[in-house]
Formats: structure tokens, C-alpha cells, sequence
């Protein structure tokens, strides 16, 4: 798959340690949503990001990149991007992709990869939005929630999409869900037959949250996530 040299267009703080990245490809770009680009920083070091817009939305890259004090991994990438102000990519790639249909769906992101399941929101609320979809979104602390309130905003316009954001570490005063995000899933699903699952986050909570899901009836080929190509 060919490079495509992309304009840095911003690079904009969603949290403390989160950057919303934002990329004008100078060609013209096709994905699916729920796939992600490879960064190339050289010919041998390429880094994976998903791709948080729509595949509808693709005359441009919006990405969501988590860069903690020590991670040179992805704290390399944003240093790139900021000093050369551009960067080359490649994809789509992946094979966790929004499926057509109307069986209801259930979103499930822990951190950043709340990116991933945010391109595959944004593009079945455009193209069904009479189907019935569910995003829990789990995070350390509510402010790590970066686009709550466009989402309760969207919930709110939307009759068929719930958002459930949950909270790890939560303060006294918060009102919502708390604990584990996949165990807010399993609290609300006794039975997970008849639904689609696409889920990302760290790969731990990825395999638990799979053992868990098939053991409530999701069916195999009915869960999506690029951590289930490496665990």
C-alpha cells in the first residue's frame, strides 16, 4: 500500500497527555470506518493510530493521539508532525470495520480508543440512523471523557443512540457509571446474542471483555476489534 503524504493542519490538546491531530491527505484518502493508518517515520518503524472521522468524512485525518510522559512512541510521532508539519501515512487498514445491517450495536472504548469507535459512530448515525447503537466510553477520570459533552449532545439528537460513559476513578460527586467499562456492558447484557460488539482499548481488557461477552451469548463472528488479530 502506497504512502500518502498528509499537511499537518493542527495539533490541539483534548487532555493533558491526549492530542487530537488533525491531517489534510494530499491525495484523495479511502477507508472504511474502524480502520487506521500507519505512520511511517522511517522505512522500517511504522506506528499505528486509528482513524477517528467517518469514512464519509475522508477529504481529511482526524486522529486521537494518547502521548504520556515516557511514551516515546507516540510522543515521537507528534514531535515529527510539529516540527515538519507533515507527516506520511498509509491505508486504511484493518479488518474491524462497521458492518451493514440493522442489528443493534453495541460500541465498547476504553481511553483512546474511543477514536476507533467514534469513526464507526459517526458513520451508521449517517447512514442508519434508525438502527439502535450503544457507546460505553471507560476512562480513568471523568475528565479523560474529552468529547462528553458532544456526545450527550448527540445522544440527545439521536433517539436511538444511548451514551454510557464510565468512570474508574471516579470523585464523589460524579452521577454516572462507575468501575471497569466492560463490566458496565455486562450489567446491562444478560444475554449478548443478537447484537454486534466492537470494542478497543488496552488488549488486556480486549481478551477479558471477549471471554466475557461470548460467555453471555455475543456470537463469534458478531465482535470486532484490531486487538483480536494479535490475541
Amino acid at each position: 500500500m502506497s504512502q500518502i503524504r498528509c499537511q499537518v493542519e493542527g495539533i490541539a490538546p483534548l487532555t493533558k497527555t491526549v492530542f487530537r491531530v488533525d491531517l489534510t491527505p494530499d491525495v484523495s484518502f479511502d477507508f472504511q470506518s474502524g480502520q487506521y493508518v500507519l505512520v511511517h517515520m522511517d522505512e522500517n518503524d511504522q506506528r499505528p493510530f486509528s482513524i477517528a472521522n467517518a469514512a464519509h468524512d475522508n477529504n481529511r485525518l482526524e486522529l486521537h493521539i494518547g502521548a504520556e510522559p515516557g511514551n516515546a512512541y507516540a510522543g515521537e510521532v507528534l514531535e515529527r508532525m510539529r516540527q515538519e508539519k507533515a507527516i506520511f501515512v498509509s491505508g486504511g487498514h484493518g479488518q474491524a470495520v462497521l458492518q451493514d445491517g440493522d442489528t443493534p450495536i453495541v460500541l465498547v472504548a476504553g481511553g483512546t480508543g474511543f477514536s476507533y469507535t467514534y469513526s464507526i459512530l459517526m458513520q451508521s448515525l449517517k447512514d442508519n440512523p434508525q438502527r439502535d447503537i450503544t457507546l460505553y466510553w471507560g476512562a480513568k477520570h471523568v475528565e479523560d471523557l474529552y468529547y462528553h459533552d458532544e456526545l450527550v449532545s448527540l445522544a440527545a439528537h439521536h433517539p436511538h443512540l444511548t451514551f454510557i460513559p464510565v468512570v474508574e476513578n471516579a470523585s464523589d460527586d460524579w452521577q454516572g457509571r462507575k468501575g471497569w467499562v466492560h463490566h458496565a456492558v455486562l450489567a446491562d447484557y444478560a444475554d449478548m446474542s443478537g447484537i454486534q460488539v466492537y470494542i478497543a482499548g488496552r488488549f488486556d481488557m480486549a481478551k477479558v471483555a471477549r471471554d466475557d461477552f461470548f460467555a453471555r451469548g455475543l456470537g463469534k463472528d458478531s465482535l470486532f476489534g484490531d486487538a483480536y488479530a494479535f490475541i
